[in-house]
């Protein structure tokens, strides 16, 4: 081949890559920039961009520029946006099984988690795309703990508190119901404005996430235990995904996958550097004791029973949840 027609070919391969050939996926979320899930995101979406040599481009809109998720989710529908980044309460507007690690004082550990997710996750993933929607990656961002403006020792205390709940999270508003409280939802980008006005007083949050959201600044108080498992989701429509060759679907999930599975790591190790900076900045975090434990814990059992009544859960997610528990538990709940 001639020069000059090696440049053409050269100029058009290009122009294929980055023009209309070229899949670009823009991702919308509440994630403050510079945290771990922003550079960790980011990255894989360098690395796909660089592997794909162009194809594939994702672009990040962090901080909440494009609204809270229910904005997100309209601007997915319309194209306007093709995917998100949301927390598993977050996700429920797209599929009803995303809230299933949001289930209150049900898994009690990291070893329980692991557990639950090996078995739970595959479904979850078939459950955003019987209801079109791919989920590129899942990962956890820690335990969820009741974090307050005012102490919160027992479930009495919390029935005269002002509680957030995420809007839309049907399992928080239903937890929050069972131990008496009347909660406030709102949307995350929300709570810390309405901790300073004395909207609420009450949220929940990881202990790394209350660092991010500059909630410590407002709160002095946390219960030390578990009340959910917080999970971080990238999902995209599927037929935006499915637009890509199979080459390329598989080159963006393994990427999303090996980035989550880091992003997991960092966020655990956030979360213990996160307790020992709460505490210097002096936010009491204390345990209740065992009679308290089992009342906030007994919460976890009625909102099963009504997620179960109520069918809040697809079948197959609410039956592998059922022996999950009955495998960690001894029944389930």
């Amino acid at each position: 081949m001639h020069t000059f027609g090696k440049t053409l070919f050269t100029l058009a391969c290009g122009l294929a890559a980055t023009g209309a050939d070229a899949a670009t996926f823009k991702i919308a979320t509440i994630a403050p920039d510079g945290t771990a899930w922003m550079r960790e995101m980011r990255a894989a979406g360098e690395a796909i961009k660089a592997k794909s040599e162009g194809r594939v481009e994702f672009k990040f809109y962090p901080g909440g520029v494009m609204g809270d998720d229910a904005t997100v989710l309209r601007k997915m529908k319309i194209g306007q946006l093709q995917g998100g980044a949301f927390t598993g309460g977050e996700a429920s507007i797209l599929t009803k099984d995303a809230q299933v690690y949001s289930l209150p004082f049900t898994f009690r550990s990291f070893d329980e988690i692991a557990t639950a997710r090996a078995r739970l996750d595959p479904l979850l993933k078939q459950s955003f795309a019987n209801d079109g929607y791919t989920l590129l990656g899942i990962s956890g961002g820690g335990f969820a703990y009741l974090m307050s403006t005012r102490p919160i020792h027992s479930r009495e205390d919390l029935k005269t508190a002002k509680v957030w709940v995420p809007l839309g999270d049907k399992v928080a508003e239903m937890a929050f119901s069972a131990a008496g409280v009347a909660p406030i939802p709102l949307p995350l980008a929300d709570v810390y404005t309405s901790l300073q006005t004395g909207l609420i007083d009450t949220a929940a949050n990881t202990l790394s996430g209350a660092l991010a959201f500059q909630w410590h600044t407002k709160i002095k108080y946390i219960v030390d235990l578990p009340l959910s498992f917080v999970v971080g989701e990238v999902v995209v429509t599927r037929k935006s995904f499915e637009a890509l060759t199979p080459e390329d679907r598989k080159l963006v999930e393994d990427e999303f996958h090996a980035t989550f599975t880091r992003l997991e790591a960092i966020n655990r190790k956030d979360n213990e550097s996160a307790r020992e900076a709460l505490k210097a900045q002096g936010i009491a975090i204390d345990a209740p004791n065992e009679a308290e434990r089992k009342s906030w814990q007994a919460i976890g059992g009625e909102v099963y029973a009504k997620v179960k009544a109520q069918g809040d859960l697809s079948p197959p997610m609410l039956q592998a949840l059922g022996e999950v528990l009955g495998q960690l538990h001894g029944n389930a709940q």
